[in-house]
């Protein structure tokens, strides 16, 4: 498997760094995720380096790159915990668009490139979990259109949201696959309602409601009662960008906890110089080395029959990893890694957000094993 990375991977690795490390440190983190306002002015900068576009094509604006793009700038961000929605509009929001056909997905993918639109996924419901086949908000055909009926759960970014992606049901019962469908909203329509809060790890998320929400008929992405396959193929496209995120994270996590024993002292010599503390960080480096690999093998089989396998493949074990470099990266820095002052805490409430995110490690172990013995069709 060819692993070689292309001009434009790396063209974007190094600009978004460069971006980051100049602008954008742990103390203007804080302040972005304060401030709708700073976040708004990140955005449309990711813009203009063509961030946002990386994976759109040139028809629409974008630079019409793929999965390697995308894991490139996702690692990047984790590296430096930047709170931006990148996953729900550019992974997403993007790939939900990408295929649809008419004026308004193409118009709204040209946003997204351009840096005037953020886009929120609202799927997830209570006491659904990580299957993707129980929803119970209803999308009755109405005229010339839709009306929207149900409540989202913990839906990232939709403080932030122009738009909302909803998956709603035009036939069946929660749990059937079949009769599920995708639908583009404004987030000023009326009978749209959200109770926003934070997450643990900073992130914007809320609860949406949707009483008596009308759309037109041109708000349907892909063909009516046949959004299964494509929420699914987005959903293992999303876990494969948190698992390069994640990367990111690792190696922050790893970067700093060497840098703070090499510094600290105890019985006048460094923490560094202890061997069995030494052992410890080989084992994170280990940890950050495997999960490196494991999701660039994840984005490039995002395109064959193996995605889903080889996606929960990833995400288990890369979840497993983003416990075990997070804990002991906490430890090692003392009482001090549990502060909210000190940046290794923000990068352990990360990794465990992103090793919940789309399913936890064991709920993708059962669905890899599920996978393995399935017969093939």
């Amino acid at each position: 498997m060819d692993f070689t990375q292309g001009e434009m991977e790396l063209a974007l690795r190094e600009s978004l760094d460069r971006f980051l490390t100049d602008t954008y440190d742990f103390q203007a983190r804080r302040r972005h995720l304060s401030d709708a306002n700073l976040q708004r002015e990140l955005w449309q900068a990711l813009a203009g380096l063509g961030v946002l576009g990386a994976a759109i094509s040139d028809a629409h604006g974008g630079l019409g790159g793929g999965a390697a793009e995308i894991n490139a700038v996702m690692a990047c961000l984790g590296r430096h915990l930047a709170g931006v929605p990148y996953l729900s509009t550019v992974v997403m929001g993007a790939s939900f668009l990408r295929d649809a056909p008419g004026d308004l997905a193409s118009a709204t993918l040209a946003a997204i490139a351009a840096g005037t639109v953020i886009i929120a996924i609202a799927h997830g419901e209570e006491r659904a979990g990580p299957d993707i086949v129980h929803i119970a908000t209803t999308a009755r055909s109405v005229g010339a259109g839709y009306v929207l009926d149900g409540h989202k759960t913990v839906v990232l970014d939709a403080p932030l949201a122009d738009k909302f992606i909803v998956s709603a049901r035009t036939a069946g019962k929660s749990g059937d696959s079949a009769g599920i469908s995708v639908f583009l909203v404004d987030a000023a329509t009326a009978g749209l309602r959200q109770t926003a809060y934070r997450t643990i790890d900073g992130g914007h998320a809320a609860d949406v409601s949707f009483d008596q929400v009308f759309v037109p008929a041109s708000a349907l992405i892909g063909d009516e009662g046949q959004g299964f396959e494509q929420i699914e193929r987005v959903m293992d496209e999303a876990t494969a960008a948190i698992c390069g995120e994640a990367c990111g994270v690792l190696q922050a996590m790893l970067d700093q906890t060497l840098a703070y024993t090499r510094q600290r002292t105890q019985f006048g010599r460094p923490l560094a110089d202890n061997q069995v503390l030494q052992h410890r960080m080989v084992d994170m480096m280990i940890e950050t080395k495997q999960s490196v690999g494991l999701a660039m093998v994840a984005h490039l089989k995002l395109a064959t029959p193996d995605r889903a396998a080889t996606v929960s493949a990833a995400k288990s074990r890369i979840g497993r990893a983003c416990r075990f470099v997070g804990q002991n990266a906490v430890q090692l820095h003392g009482g001090m890694g549990i502060t909210d002052e000190l940046a290794i805490s923000h990068y352990f409430r990360r990794a465990l957000m992103i090793d919940a995110q789309f399913g936890s490690g064991e709920h993708h172990h059962a669905r890899y094993q599920r996978l393995q013995i399935a017969p093939a069709v």
